[in-house]
């Protein structure tokens, strides 16, 4: 099932990737697995950090109390990264905590790691629709192993349109509109305007 989530979330959908991985809890739950239970919800909570920030704060309360005891160290940046993405566009010091833990990445030599800091990095611009976006996917494109790259390159988060199956109104599109506009960049446009289809960004 975890496995299932990883596919679905690199796919752009979300709440495909929260039910999967759900349910890779639950069955870790019932397996007495704690280490597979803690590590599904933290991937749980990242996914929901995309479209739900107030539903992901409760899965990362979870997430935190499930990691008690653990040593997981990749499990627990990816619980930093979750929190990074559910402040995306809303906050002004992102850039400045992402660096930050991308010191930590660095000295626990978990690669995996850089890849989705790069992303809740990636999604902040995006949200704020700032130039910088660009420049964030090029260094995303340089922490991606060529196989995880095919996939980005069908991430519809970043493409600015919804995952099969959602709504209209994109991930993208639905943050963007609550995002603090002294943050946002020259090409924000408050809600009311969000009617135009947004710009693709190819990976």
């Amino acid at each position: 099932m975890a496995v299932t989530g990883d596919v679905h979330w690199a796919q752009g959908d979300m709440d495909r990737a929260a039910a999967a991985y759900e349910a890779a809890r639950n069955e870790a739950e019932d397996h007495g697995v704690a280490g597979e239970r803690a590590t599904s919800q933290a991937q749980r909570a990242f996914v929901l950090a995309f479209t739900d920030p107030g539903l992901a704060a409760d899965e990362l309360d979870l997430a935190q109390q499930l990691l008690t005891g653990l040593d997981l160290r990749a499990t627990a940046l990816t619980t930093q990264i979750a929190s990074l993405i559910a402040d995306a566009g809303s906050t002004g010091d992102l850039e400045s905590r992402a660096s930050t833990l991308q010191a930590e990445i660095g000295s626990a030599g978990i690669t995996s790691a850089e890849m989705t800091l790069e992303l809740a990095v990636c999604f902040h611009h995006a949200v704020l629709d700032t130039a910088e976006v660009t420049t964030g996917i090029s260094r995303l494109r340089d922490v991606t192993p060529q196989r995880r790259l095919r996939l980005l390159r069908r991430h519809r988060l970043l493409h600015g349109r919804p995952p099969p199956q959602r709504p209209i109104t994109s991930t993208v599109a639905r943050r963007r509109a609550s995002c603090p506009p002294a943050l946002a960049g020259p090409g924000y446009h408050p809600p009311r305007l969000l009617q135009q289809p947004l710009t693709v960004v190819r990976v």
